[in-house]
């Protein structure tokens, strides 16, 4: 490194499946950042991974498939209650802040993992900067849109995916200046990785063609935690399967209800049940299948990308716009609404659909180049 060249320390966080998609494009710009002899800048980019998520499909896997270095700094925290996890991240980041002493902390997306590190950056007063801010359900029962409320409220830097995050921003009062429309960052990893995903094999290797089946995700504590709630969902995707096969990556914790709850005997032998899945063969799946079933926030977004019909399995959805613009229907859990859109899907009656603006896979070099600036003024 050159004598005099400013270093810009980036300290970077996760925890969970979803984390590590948003944050595989902002660490490659980083490295094609440092790697650009003309710029009198260099940064110094630090990963923490909180060990939120433990399980190698749900973690390690998709640090080899994205190509993201391995963590600089694992905190070990794994599962627990949200007060625990929550607990556990800020006794142990606060450590490694004080002895690093970044520029800037970047949090992503939703989970524990963001709010406590959010809260433990800014009580020790360093700069926050909160990629897929300005997302709401407006339902504060789900765990997911407290972390999401709260962290926005602190952080310094608000990066917004959609123009309705925006606006849920400015309408809580959040100052402006605070807030970029940066578009959505998952879209960077998709296109990113298109070659990758069109040369998978998991299609071969499970006995399917493309369009001949649908895809099931299930994991809200809502839905796999309430024996009601999840035979609901299981006695219509039975229902379903009787007119086309489905596949279902299902997480353990899930497999676990099913057996607690005594409903085995509603996976018909039409469902074809898989261990949770890398990226790769995921996004696979996802892009050929018939239509796609599922209670999580970042498949709804990248269905609507893909033009594949979606039906979420929820009441509400903190992405709207992959309703109003895109190929998303929030169909709630309902066995019959599931079975009357599941029909609808199979019937090719489904709405085509827009990719919204800004998903455009370039949403890490906009990220990047605030974050740069923003440390540049604040002075080195």
């Amino acid at each position: 490194m050159k004598k005099g060249t400013k270093t810009i320390k980036i300290l970077t966080v996760v925890g969970a499946r979803p984390n590590f998609v948003k944050v595989a494009p902002l660490v490659r710009r980083i490295q094609e950042f440092n790697e650009d002899s003309s710029r009198p800048e260099k940064i110094s980019h630090i990963l923490v991974h909180t060990g939120q998520h433990y399980n190698y499909n749900l973690s390690k896997v998709f640090f080899d498939e994205l190509s993201i270095p391995m963590p600089d700094v694992y905190l070990g925290i794994g599962s627990g209650t949200h007060a625990e996890q929550t607990a556990k991240i800020m006794l142990s980041l606060e450590k490694v802040l004080f002895k690093l002493n970044p520029h800037i902390v970047v949090v992503v997306g939703d989970v524990n993992s963001t709010l406590a590190c959010a809260l433990t950056a800014v009580k020790a007063e360093f700069p926050v900067a909160h990629i897929e801010a300005g997302l709401r359900c407006y339902d504060r029962t789900l765990p997911e849109e407290v972390n999401r409320l709260l962290t926005d409220a602190i952080a310094d830097l608000l990066f917004a995916p959609s123009e309705d995050a925006v606006n849920n921003l400015k309408k809580e009062n959040i100052a402006e200046e605070r807030i970029f429309f940066v578009g959505n960052i998952m879209i960077d990893c998709l296109i990113e990785h298109e070659k990758e995903i069109e040369n998978s094999q998991i299609l071969q290797k499970l006995g399917l063609t493309p369009k001949n089946y649908a895809l099931l995700t299930l994991h809200r504590n809502k839905n796999v935690d309430e024996a009601e709630i999840l035979s609901g969902i299981l006695r219509a995707v039975n229902r379903l399967s009787e007119q086309i096969c489905i596949v279902f990556p299902i997480h353990l914790r899930t497999l676990k209800r099913i057996a607690e709850f005594g409903l085995n005997d509603l996976i018909s032998p039409r469902i074809l049940l898989v261990e949770p899945l890398g990226y790769i063969d995921f996004l696979k799946l996802l892009k050929n299948s018939k239509f796609v079933m599922t209670d999580s926030g970042g498949v709804q977004e990248e269905t609507t990308f893909c033009g594949v019909p979606c039906l979420t399995l929820r009441e509400t959805t903190e992405r709207p716009i992959t309703v109003i613009s895109g190929t998303n229907e929030v169909v709630g859990v309902e066995e019959e609404s599931i079975i009357h859109w599941g029909r609808k899907a199979l019937r090719d009656e489904w709405k085509k659909g827009s990719i919204p603006t800004l998903w455009d896979g370039k949403t890490s070099h906009r990220v990047l180049q605030i974050l740069v600036e923003y440390a540049l003024k604040s002075g080195l």
